[in-house]
């Protein structure tokens, strides 16, 4: 199941653009359409799904249907907007970048947990990307017309991002990528006490076949089929008792490889809503605990995740860069709180 983003409308309406097409998975059981949408368009509420349903913009096999219309096996669900898909619309804004580093070839950021890299459905402006071609003149586009975009983290994972500001830059970094040969750590606070100190997580990372909006690790004959080989090497820095904090290393770069990494291993990360980490998952019942995992929520409105190291070699002096960045307050302030509950805890 495939999305597509594309500025034609093959229903021949020139005034609609196709922004979504999806191809339902054989075993699909029948289900509303609307309700098969918000499991896979990021960022979608179900009245806007609606909206578009009742103005005649979802088709299923190329009819358009209600928003009731029951999704089977092999249907394909396309969704047309009036205008082009945002992200070929980038527009330069003027948004303060926190620079760590800078020549005339790289420059290496931090990115704050909450910005978008780069402009996608439901994320059209205040984006990294948008950011930078406001800074930054003529930067390279990468594969996917991304201007300067080597590598990426996530919305709400805050630190490090080295950014492309030649072609040769472009080129030689994206090798390094490919080539395993970057150093970037990160530092995670996950669920639950880790057995070993150190350890290394394999696993094929793939799309969820029930929530698109997730990736997970196949394991079996058929884990070359539906995932990429992905490797994360691990080490314990602080156990709280019922949360650990870990340093993760990657060996490659999936989507969400961390996160699904240590969910797969059984320690969800800290506050991590789409992988389940909202919720208390270790702990006891009191009331008292309760409220006090719910005021680290509140301190870290995120996963706690931050991208803490990056090294890599220059593109044009090939002396190796290497760059640390503070794990930030909100992610600090969360630790600190889980610090005095365990130091209570062991003296109780």
């Amino acid at each position: 199941m495939e999305k597509i983003n594309e500025d034609i409308d093959e229903t021949g309406n020139d005034d609609l653009y196709e922004h979504f097409r999806f191809v339902a998975d054989k075993g699909q059981q029948p289900l509303r359409v609307d309700k098969y949408l918000m499991n896979r368009v990021e960022n979608a509420t179900r009245n806007k799904i609606q909206k578009a349903a009742k103005d005649g913009n979802i088709y299923v096999n190329d009819v358009a249907v209600k928003s009731s219309h029951k999704v089977k096996g092999n249907d394909t669900v396309t969704v047309l907007f009036e205008h082009p898909p945002y992200e070929f619309l980038l527009v330069p804004e003027d948004i303060p970048i926190d620079i760590v580093y800078e020549d005339d070839e790289v420059l290496v950021v931090n990115k704050p947990a909450g910005m978008v890299v780069h402009p996608g459905h439901g994320n059209y402006s205040g984006t990294l990307i948008n950011a930078l071609t406001f800074h930054f003149e003529n930067l390279p586009n990468n594969s996917s017309n991304r201007p300067g975009l080597v590598h990426r983290i996530d919305k709400d994972t805050s630190g490090l991002l080295v950014i492309a500001k030649t072609e040769e830059a472009m080129t030689h970094l994206s090798k390094q990528f490919f080539n395993k040969s970057t150093e970037r750590e990160y530092v995670a606070l996950v669920w639950g006490n880790m057995e070993e100190d150190t350890g290394t997580i394999e696993g094929h990372i793939g799309r969820h076949p029930k929530n698109r909006l997730q990736n997970t690790v196949f394991e079996g004959d058929d884990a070359d089929e539906k995932g990429k080989p992905a490797v994360t090497h691990y080490k314990v820095l602080e156990r709280f008792g019922y949360v650990t904090l870990v340093s993760c290393r990657l060996e490659t770069g999936r989507t969400h490889q961390i996160r699904v990494h240590l969910k797969h291993k059984g320690h969800t990360l800290f506050n991590d809503e789409r992988y389940g980490g909202e919720k208390i998952l270790k702990g006891t019942s009191f009331s008292k605990y309760k409220q006090f995992v719910d005021n680290c929520f509140k301190l870290l409105p995120r996963q706690a995740l931050h991208a803490r190291t990056l090294g890599f070699e220059h593109p044009v002096t090939g002396k190796m860069h290497r760059f640390e960045m503070p794990i930030p307050e909100d992610m600090e302030q969360c630790l600190e709180k889980w610090r005095n509950y365990a130091r209570h805890s062991i003296e109780e």
